[in-house]
């Protein structure tokens, strides 16, 4: 698979990322290790988890096959702080003491000295920015962190991060931005890929198929096996279940088979190889289905299909981005 450089940073990453959201709940420890070999034998490298996915699990799922399946330095670990359910509801704690001590723990369930990259999972109204990246400072000049990064901020929250960051020697450099991106969610290109692109910051799109819909397999229904059947996960699949979404499903159906290719590996070649990405983080239910995704490393979108897609898809746009 082929690697790329991480906004301006030196960190190379496999261009598609591993998604570790479910692990430790929904994808038990069998079948995470098989997604991981599947991975890692198409030649992948980055390996996305946060301390808040399922209550800090998928990194004790990761922490156990680090040694079992991989070494350590044969990945780029990823993970994330700032959101947790330690209440059984969804909180959010980008405070200095919040942050570290989040930190701390996902090193002891990721059985590590260090990650990779280490990111803020959301911002939060209730910290004072500079606290929240002090953090990330703190995390970098000691070693256990080797590069920091975003998600979730919009537009003027990524561009005043990472100007502060860049506004005095030896802040860490904000190297990544974790948002969603596919071609049933462009909201970004208004404001913050171009802001992204700008500051040199990489773009790791989450949920680039369309949080599943993209596959192609609501166009008959609703499955019983799939995340919209699932009590947990409907509504949050259910918003592209529309009919704008089932003109670009059926727009992206199309390309598929002009070019003797699935659904899946047309939606994520159009993501991977959008301006200012550098790996969307693709996440599976298993192996067999992470192996249908990976084989879109063989595919390049013609450009009339790609601009098709553009059309079709294209977001709204007004005062004062257009």
């Amino acid at each position: 698979m082929e690697q790329r450089a991480l906004g301006r940073s030196g960190l190379k990453v496999s261009r598609v990322g591993l998604g570790t959201m479910t692990w430790g709940a929904d994808t038990d420890e069998h079948e995470s290790a098989d997604q991981l070999k599947a991975f890692l034998e198409a030649g992948g490298t980055l390996l996305d988890t946060a301390a808040g996915y399922s209550d800090g699990e998928s990194e004790r799922v990761i922490g156990g096959l680090l040694s079992a399946v991989v070494d350590r330095e044969e990945i780029i670990l990823a993970t994330k702080a700032g959101v947790s359910r330690r209440t059984g509801e969804r909180v959010v704690d980008t405070s200095r003491k919040a942050m570290l001590d989040a930190l701390d723990g996902s090193l002891r369930r990721l059985g590590t000295d260090y990650v990779d990259l280490w990111q803020v999972h959301t911002w939060s109204d209730d910290v004072a920015l500079e606290e929240t990246l002090a953090a990330l400072d703190s995390a970098v000049a000691s070693g256990r962190a080797r590069y920091a990064g975003i998600s979730n901020y919009n537009g003027w929250q990524t561009g005043r991060a990472v100007t502060w960051q860049q506004g005095w020697p030896g802040r860490a450099p904000l190297v990544s931005t974790q948002m969603e991106y596919s071609l049933l969610q462009r909201g970004i290109e208004r404001e913050v890929l171009p802001a992204a692109v700008s500051l040199g910051v990489g773009l790791l799109p989450w949920s680039p198929l369309g949080r599943g819909v993209l596959t192609g397999k609501y166009r008959g229904g609703i499955p019983a096996d799939s995340r919209a059947a699932s009590p947990h996960f409907a509504a949050f699949v259910e918003r592209f279940i529309n009919e704008t979404g089932r003109r670009i499903v059926d727009a992206v159906a199309t390309a598929a088979d002009g070019l003797d290719a699935t659904p899946v590996e047309v939606a994520l070649a159009w993501v991977r190889d959008a301006p200012g990405v550098t790996a969307p983080i693709v996440g599976a239910r298993t192996a067999a289905q992470l192996r249908g995704s990976l084989t879109a490393e063989e595919l390049t979108l013609p450009a009339e299909i790609r601009s098709a897609l553009d059309d079709v898809s294209a977001p709204p746009t007004g005062y004062p981005e257009s």
